[in-house]
Order: structure tokens, then sequence, then C-alpha cells
């Protein structure tokens, strides 16, 4: 299974697709994360947050321009 962002994700999907990559529930990741910007003054949360949302790709079945478009 690839590493994806999820669609039923609360803000980008990144606790959700690290959930369901993992085989984990989703509120482990976010109880996780909140964990980690508390104890690290929120510093280490938010930017480890904003990376993965960068650099996790998008869900597949997602927005497409093609579907738009006039035929």
């Amino acid at each position: 299974m690839r590493l994806t962002r999820s669609g039923d994700g609360k803000i980008a999907g990144v606790c959700a697709g690290l959930a369901e990559w993992l085989g984990w529930e989703p509120g482990s990741i976010r109880a996780l994360f909140v964990l980690v910007t508390i104890f690290s003054l929120g510093f280490g949360g938010v930017v480890l947050y904003a990376l993965l949302s960068w650099m996790m790709p998008p869900p597949s079945g997602g927005f497409n321009l093609e579907d738009f478009r006039e035929q």
C-alpha cells in the first residue's frame, strides 16, 4: 500500500493517511501528533505535519481536471 494523504482527513489528511498506511486508528496518530506538538513547544509537530502534507501525494481518485472539461 502506498503512503498518501487521506480524503477522510480533518485538515490535510496526513494523520488519516499515516493511520491507513500503518493499519492504526486515525485518532491514535492524531493524539501522537498532539503530544509531539506539546512536548516540542509547538515547533516539532507543526513543522512535521507541514512537511508531511507537502511531501505526501494526495489520495488517488481525487481532483482530476479532465472531469471538468467540456466534451
